[in-house]
Order: structure tokens, then sequence, then C-alpha cells
């Protein structure tokens, strides 16, 4: 048997190799053969979402990297291994810059389980899943978001089993090695169940099917002060797409942003993946970020969570915001290739959660499901009545965005009804 361990640790973190050693000491003597990859000294690029992988060069990345040979391991291994410090509740960017590539071991077509739209298999059997966190210090909120992260993603790699576990960074090796042979025998305890559940910590969340859903998550943890805040005098929009002024994400930021302009706010636009790939410019930008009442995120769904250079963007304005005041605003609008927004609500909790490790107030998040075939990186204006619903949804929360108030529920869980049934959703990216 085979287990490919993922190294997503960033230079100089020293509980990486602990955890690693930990793990991979439990597995010889099990019959597993082992193999550690350290992403960061690997050349990966970034998922550039064009789906070429799915329909130029199926089953194989357009970008030829690393990342080609690495997701051809992860395919012919039995057990896969993340590693990562929990990085606002999720993956770090460096883990994630690999994770993103995965979909081209996935097929495009879509099939349904337990209710919600999913891709089908490309291939007959995947590796079971370990993913493996850590923490400065134990936060019950920071390791729920991350356990339901790697659950959904073990669900859409379809995994048959995966365990999540998540250590404090003072734990002595003798207890990491502990907490690793629970781990491991936790997985060859469920390798006869055929399903995935969600752990009970996740209670908060649910299955994170209904619009009721991504309004509890996107207002969760709204400062209390925000009810007598100022008004917005300045707003920044981050876009995190590659398509960058052609994405969805734009449309929908921008029209948010539009609608803040109506309202007497001065806003400015910045692309985070060219603006945050050079030190200049990102000193620039975190610069931006520190000047604005609020910062206004949208950004596509990948692999259940934000792609990797919004992490790293988020890595970036964390540190550089550690041991200032708090100060300024967050909004998120996420959006997701599947019909139902619930599934961008574990994005919009690592967003959540972000905004309270960064010093920001957080003002609720936004969720748009299937709106890519619909949108498409066209201003909404321009749509007519095929976006009335999303407009109708963004001005409101424009409008307490804009005194100072988070976003209405009735704003997120008007965008998260959708554009679009889910059975009609299914057969037209069949077709297409």
């Amino acid at each position: 048997m085979k287990a490919l361990i993922y190294d997503g640790s960033h230079a100089g973190d020293a509980m990486a190799a602990r955890v690693e050693q930990a793990v991979r000491g439990q597995l010889p003597s099990r019959g597993w053969e082992v193999e550690t990859i350290v992403l960061r000294e690997q050349r990966i690029g970034n998922c550039a979402g064009d789906f070429f992988c799915w329909v130029r060069s199926p089953g194989l990345c357009n970008t030829h990297d690393d990342n080609r040979v690495i997701a051809a391991k992860m395919v012919h291994s039995d057990l896969l291994v993340y590693l990562t410090p929990v990085t606002f509740g999720g993956y770090s960017s460096a883990l994630k810059r690999m994770v993103d590539h995965q979909i081209q071991n996935i097929l495009p077509f879509f099939t349904t389980v337990e209710g919600e739209t999913h891709h089908q298999k490309r291939y007959p059997v995947y590796p079971d899943m370990l993913v493996a966190g850590w923490l400065g210090q134990p936060d019950p909120k920071r390791e729920a978001i991350f356990q339901h992260l790697a659950q959904r993603n073990a669900l859409n790699m379809h995994a048959r089993t995966s365990v999540c576990g998540v250590v404090a960074t003072n734990e002595t090796d003798a207890a990491l090695t502990a907490r690793a042979a629970e781990w491991v025998a936790a997985l060859e305890r469920d390798q006869s169940s055929p399903r995935l559940t969600l752990p009970v910590t996740l209670a908060p969340f649910g299955k994170l099917r209904a619009g009721s859903a991504i309004a509890a998550v996107a207002s969760a943890r709204v400062a209390a002060s925000l009810n007598e805040a100022a008004p917005v005098r300045r707003a920044l929009l981050l876009v995190g797409s590659p398509k960058t002024k052609k994405s969805t994400s734009n449309s929908l930021g921008s029209y948010l942003v539009r609608q803040l302009a109506l309202r007497g706010v001065e806003a400015e636009t910045l692309q985070v993946y060219p603006t945050f790939s050079s030190a200049e410019r990102t000193r620039a930008a975190l610069a931006a970020v520190d000047a604005a009442d609020l910062v206004v995120l949208a950004f596509p769904i990948y692999v259940d969570a934000l792609p990797a250079p919004v992490v790293a963007a988020l890595e970036a304005i964390a540190a550089n915001r550690a041991g200032a005041a708090p100060h300024g605003r967050l909004v998120a609008i996420a959006n997701c290739g599947f019909p139902e927004a619930a599934h961008n609500a574990t994005a919009l909790a690592i967003c959540a959660e972000f905004a309270r490790q960064a010093g920001f107030d957080w003002m609720g998040g936004l969720a748009l499901g299937g709106g890519e075939g619909l949108v498409h990186g066209a201003p909404l204006e321009e749509l007519g009545g095929r976006a009335a619903a999303i407009r109708q949804a963004l001005a409101p929360a424009a409008s307490e965005l804009a005194a100072g108030r988070p976003v209405p529920p009735a704003a997120s869980e008007g965008l998260a009804r959708g554009v679009i049934p889910s059975w009609l959703y299914q057969w037209m990216g069949a077709y297409g």
C-alpha cells in the first residue's frame, strides 16, 4: 500500500517535520510504503481556472509543472496525507496551491450525493485521506472549520474514508505520536464504512444546504459595536479570480461597489492575482487595505475554499496587521460552480475567521451558486431580468454596508436561493 504525504508548511515551520515524523512512524509497520512531498520546494503554478484539464487535455493540467506529476502520484496512492498549519480555519496557501490542481483528477460531469451536486469520478478508486493541522493553541472554532473543509474535500475527491485531526504546537513528541496512532487506527477502523459523515463538532454548520445555513455562517461573529458604527467613506474591492476583470467575481464585486458609490462611498478595485505577485505591488495593496473603511473580497470557490493566491494574500494582510489596533471592516462575496450556494459556506467561515484574526469587523458574507453560466464576467446591469434576483440581493446589502451596518440576512438568503434549478443546471453542464 502506498501513502503520499503533502507537506504544506511554510519555510521555517518546525512543526511540520514533527507531525510528519509522527505520522510516518505509524505507517511502515502497518505495511505502508511512504513518500513525502514538501510542496514549497516544488514548481507549482496557480490553477488558472480555465478547465482545460476537463475539455482540452482530460485528466492533465494545462500548466506543465510539478503539479502534473504530483496529481498522478495522488491517483496511484492508497492514502493521501495533508499536513498544514491551520490558516484561518483552512489550509496554508502552500498546500492549497496543490489542492486546487486536483480537479484534473475528477470529471466535469455532475452527480447528486445526498441532495447536493458534486462531480463524478474520473477513476474507479481514490485514496483515503488523513488531514492533520496544527495551531499555536486550541481553538474550537478554527478546528471546526478545518474539520469541515477536510470532510468536504474528502467527499468531493471521492475518498471512501477520511480522518482529520488538529494538534497544538506545544504538544510533546510523545503526545504527537499518540495522536498519529489514533488517526491511523481510525482510518483502519473506518475503511469498511462506505459513507462519509460530518463530525459531531460541526453541528453549527449542519449539512450546509439551505440558504438559512449560508446566512448563519455569513452573519457569525458580527461585532456588537457595529450597531453604532460610522458610515463607510472609502471601500476597497479585492477580486480573487484568475480571470480578473472578466470573472463572475469581478461582476458581483463591481456591482456592489457601484451601489456603494451611489451612496457616496469612494472605491478602488485591485485584482489579487497580479497585485500580490510582486513585493512592490503587495506593499501598495497592503497600504490600500489599511486605508479602506470597508474591504470587499470577491472570489470563486476552488475545491471547497478560497483559491491559493487569495489565501496567500490573506496571509500577507494578517501578517502586516499583526500587533496593530483593530480597524476596518470586511465583507465577502463567494460564488461556486455548483447550483447550491451552500457549497460556499466553508469559505465564508474562513473569511470570518480571517477577519477576527486580522482585526477587521466582520460585516457578513454573500454566496451565489451556479452563477458562472449566467454572469460569465458580464456587468450585472447588462443581463437584464436574468440577473434581477442577484441585483435585488446586492443592492440592499450595499445600503446597509454604506451605513456601517452588516449584510442583512434577507440579502444573504436572497442571493443564496440560486438562479437555476439543480436538475437544469446539471443537464446544461453535461451538455456544455
